[in-house]
């Protein structure tokens, strides 16, 4: 975990901009003492809101399943797709 004092953020903001980019991890900001803000990379926080999407896909498709959504396998889909292929042939 990377603490840094407000003034940091303010005196040192191209360090702290660059801690960021090569640790890729949240920098915590306190203002006297206290926990004030959490900085990220860009590409830290993209990276995060992927996960976070790709998590509520995931929650959202398991409780369609136990809600009692039908459930396809692997092999069903690629049937589904076969038959689709063929009709668009003809």
């Amino acid at each position: 975990m990377i603490i840094k004092p407000s003034t940091g953020l303010r005196n040192e903001y191209t360090h702290i901009s660059e801690l960021a980019k090569a640790s890729g991890e949240p920098i915590y900001i306190t203002n006297k003492g206290e926990a004030d803000i959490v900085v990220l990379s860009m590409d830290a926080y993209e990276e995060r809101e992927k996960m976070f999407h790709h998590r509520d896909l995931i929650y959202e498709a398991e409780f369609a399943r136990l809600s009692g959504a039908p459930i396809y396998s692997s092999d069903d889909i690629r049937a589904e797709l076969e038959l689709l292929y063929a009709a668009a042939e003809k």
